[in-house]
């Protein structure tokens, strides 16, 4: 599994407020899209979400965004060393994620940019 980079996850009140400041840190243009109900915006190598505070409590609980050439080895490989499925892997607006707990209890998002 070939891990490509991170993306943090941050929850904020106001994505409009949020995004800016992010613009400009980043030096680039935010991509905007919603999942669920969440407003997202990525931008660098962040990832900003705002929306109903129950999606956001939940969404707080992992930890980073992995991006990975396939899904679908991340999965092999995470089962195989004992990390636990939570969710997925799924369609997203980009390509596909699941969400894994790691043996130490840590909860990661695995994306890539497949269809």
């Amino acid at each position: 599994m070939e891990i490509l980079g991170t993306s943090l996850r941050v929850c904020v009140d106001d994505l409009d407020t949020a995004v800016p400041f992010y613009e400009r840190l980043a030096g680039g243009r935010a991509l905007r899209f919603e999942r669920g109900g969440v407003q997202v915006a990525a931008v660098g190598c962040f990832l900003l979400m705002s929306g109903p505070e129950s999606q956001l409590e939940l969404l707080r609980k992992v930890v980073a965004t992995i991006a990975v050439t396939d899904v679908d080895e991340a999965h092999r490989v995470l089962t195989e060393l004992g990390a636990h499925i939570v969710a997925g892997p799924v369609p997203t607006p980009v390509g596909r994620n699941l969400i894994a707990m790691h043996p130490d209890g840590t909860v990661y998002e695995y994306v890539d940019r497949r269809g």
